[in-house]
């Protein structure tokens, strides 16, 4: 399946001979076609996306990454901690910070982030990952944490330590 709407057009280029060519997003967007057209689609050919979302998410849950400069995730309670200090996050705002946690420095493309949050390609401007950002800072900030988020314009976020 082509992820982005770049690679939907390339393979569309790609596959010019063909008789028909359908582009879809997603494999429930493709089941849904085919369901419509009279296909029968086998049960065990199919994935179910939120399935493996649960599936996903309860592996996260099960492990924590390890504390960033005192810095930590209960993912249990969904709070983040600094030092003696706790504040409660949202589900959003917990995953997000998870990503960032797991891979300190490391800068998560808009991408990835949305992949890994939301659980689907990222499409528009951002403006709901941006919230998530902001809230976070502010809460990262009342705790008197030492680490912040920070932008790489165009790319996506990382970790840091406040300058």
């Amino acid at each position: 399946m082509a992820a982005t709407r770049a690679e939907r057009v390339q393979l569309a280029r790609l596959l010019g001979e063909a008789d028909a060519l359908l582009l879809v997003s997603n494999a429930e967007q493709a089941r849904a076609f085919l369901e419509l057209t009279g296909v029968s689609v086998a049960p065990s050919a199919a994935v179910s996306v939120p399935t493996a979302l649960t599936a996903q998410r309860r592996m996260q849950a099960v492990k924590e990454p390890e504390p960033v400069d005192g810095l930590a995730l209960d993912g249990h309670r969904r709070v983040v901690r600094w030092k003696d200090r706790e504040m409660p996050l949202t589900r959003l705002e917990h995953d997000f910070l998870r990503c960032l946690v797991a891979e300190p420095g490391r800068v998560w493309t808009y991408q990835r982030l949305h992949h890994a949050v939301w659980g689907n390609e990222h499409l528009g401007h951002g403006s709901h990952i941006h919230s998530v950002v902001k809230r976070l800072r502010q809460k990262l900030a009342s705790l008197g944490a030492t680490v912040t988020i920070h932008a790489v314009r165009g790319v996506g976020f990382h970790l840091l330590p406040t300058p």
